[in-house]
């Protein structure tokens, strides 16, 4: 994982229904545990999905890496923590999921997000100051 410049977390207790019949978590719900920490991570900035659109700009996940280490079971309480790491030039968030109880790492990833314009539907090459600022505001 690389230098987080802000990092947020958030802890989860593993619902029935995110489980198949043994009792583990689908491997597809880890992306939505990501996004909810995403989702804590961004709003430490004030740049949630609500500020991003109306700051013009949609940001489209374009990589999502996942790598499991251990299964997840029904009940388990785990720590999703979700890290900035890039923010200039695109939005690179490494996340680590781990057992609240053991502290044993469960799940690690990352996501990669784009900027795209609205209004023109085109990528943008440099992260937009609506974010930029947000960011060196709270660094």
């Amino acid at each position: 994982m690389s230098k987080a410049l802000l990092t947020a977390e958030t802890e989860i207790e593993i619902p029935f229904h995110d489980c198949d019949p043994m009792q583990v978590v689908w491997h597809g719900n880890y992306a939505r545990y990501f996004e909810v920490a995403r989702c804590a991570l961004l709003r430490r900035f004030d740049y949630d999905y609500m500020q991003m659109h109306d700051s013009g700009y949609l940001w489209p996940i374009v990589d999502l890496r996942v790598k499991y280490i251990a299964s997840a079971r029904f009940a388990q309480r785990i720590r999703v923590q979700a890290s900035l790491v890039e923010y200039l030039n695109r939005l690179r968030i490494d996340y680590l999921i781990t057992d609240v109880e053991t502290g044993q790492k469960i799940t690690k990833g990352y996501s990669i997000q784009v900027a795209v314009e609205m209004q023109t539907k085109e990528m943008q090459f440099d992260s937009p100051n609506a974010l930029i600022d947000r960011v060196e505001a709270c660094l």
